[in-house]
């Protein structure tokens, strides 16, 4: 092992002026830039997927209940939630249910017009993701006791109706025969979450107002919005929720009611995979061709070695020896760049986006450091059997042809 490293430190050496110097340093930059940019777009695509799905889930919930119904339209089926729907429903990674209801209408001022959809909510409403989204004004309070007038207005409504907190809204509904009736409501406050999906659209109002628009009794919603304890699989709490339910209702996951927005984050799994091929093949063919120019550049000391009684093994142990040491320096550099531009952006947020398009003001970065591990520990292995290939040559190197080898 020693003989190894002290021959291998005098054949690769970053100080000599002569070609094989050069291309060291070349595939540390090439290591370093690849595992960087690798890095950063995990780092970028894991922040989008999680930030996005926060916000769809903050808005729907992760999972949804509502009557089974073929209608599309905005206008609900409503169903009895009592004490038997919700004994069903009364399950261990079930952390809470709100009873909502939605209904179409038409906001009209002197200048414009814009449908909405108002989202009624009750007393019992988790208002933490919308907290955590309002531009100005406050979240209105809702009693069981009494209706209240105050609704929560997105801030793309706002602006297109030039509505300010204080002001008064008249919404129009469509009934039976349609006939059209309004109400006024008060705006309480302005939220925006950068859904354009759903800021464009959702009121939120008192549940009470639409069970008496549409003149439900007070056990009626629209749907139940279920939302489940931390950690646990949307997917598999679906599937327990789909057989628990009577049959005249369905359940549905978020990414069914929004399946544009998941398409969209599956489609940046694939630009990061594309990358991190790309990457992964232009840094393991410079280490290939770094490895094959030392190799050639140092056919005499290879064919000295021979003939001092040196099999292949042992002379390709001190070239792998080496050349592994060289990638480790570049993927330390790498991962130093990389997650140092990485942690930059995660507090400086520099880099900015528009939200009607990414659905974030800033690039998202999330550090998971199981990823960077095993990219790490995986781009390693790669390159090592990358680089085992060029030393095939010196099998094929004869000591009395080499040693006058220029």
């Amino acid at each position: 092992m020693k003989a190894t490293r002290f021959i291998s430190s005098r054949i690769f050496s970053f100080s000599k002026e002569n070609l094989s110097s050069v291309v060291m340093k070349i595939a540390v930059i090439s290591i370093a830039l690849g595992i960087s940019i690798m890095l950063i777009s995990i780092a970028v695509i894991v922040g989008f997927k999680n930030q996005i799905k926060e916000k769809v889930v903050g808005f729907v919930s992760p999972i949804q209940i509502q009557a089974l119904n073929l209608n599309e339209s905005m206008e609900e089926t409503p169903f009895i939630y009592d004490s038997t729907l919700n004994s069903r429903l009364d399950l261990p990674f079930i952390k809470s249910i709100y009873p909502t209801a939605n209904k179409a209408g038409l906001i009209k001022t002197e200048d414009e017009i814009h449908g909405v959809v108002l989202k009624g909510v009750n007393a019992d409403y988790n208002w933490n993701y919308i907290k955590s989204n309002l531009v100005t004004g406050d979240i209105p309070e809702y009693s069981e006791r009494e209706r209240s007038n105050d609704v929560l207005i997105s801030k793309i409504i706002a602006d297109k109706m030039m509505l300010n907190v204080g002001d008064e809204v008249r919404i129009w509904f469509i009934g039976e025969n349609m006939k059209t009736r309004g109400r006024k409501f008060l705006v309480r406050g302005i939220y925006e979450t950068g859904l354009t999906e759903c800021d464009e659209r959702f009121i939120y109002c008192d549940l009470g107002q639409i069970k008496r628009l549409n003149g439900w009794n007070e056990n009626m919603v629209g749907h139940l919005e279920i939302n489940l304890v931390e950690g646990f699989d949307a997917s598999e709490a679906n599937n327990i929720i789909y057989y628990k339910i009577p049959t005249n209702l369905v359940s549905y996951e978020a990414k069914s009611l929004y399946p544009q927005i998941y398409d969209w984050l599956e489609l940046q799994d694939m630009n990061v995979a594309i990358i991190i091929v790309l990457m992964l093949m232009v840094a393991g063919i410079t280490m290939i061709s770094m490895l094959l120019i030392i190799v050639l550049e140092r056919t005499s000391t290879i064919g000295i070695l021979k003939s001092m009684g040196a099999n292949n093994a042992f002379i390709r142990k001190i070239f792998l020896q080496r050349s592994q040491r060289i990638l480790l320096i570049g993927m330390l550099f790498g991962n130093i760049f990389g997650i140092g531009l990485c942690l930059i952006q995660k507090y400086t947020e520099i880099i900015k986006l528009s939200p009607e398009s990414y659905y974030l003001s800033s690039v998202p970065i999330e550090l998971n450091w199981t990823y960077i591990l095993l990219l790490n520990i995986g781009t390693f292995i790669l390159w090592v059997l990358m680089m085992s290939i060029p030393t095939m040559i010196i099998n094929n190197i004869k000591p009395s042809k080499s040693i006058r080898f220029e």
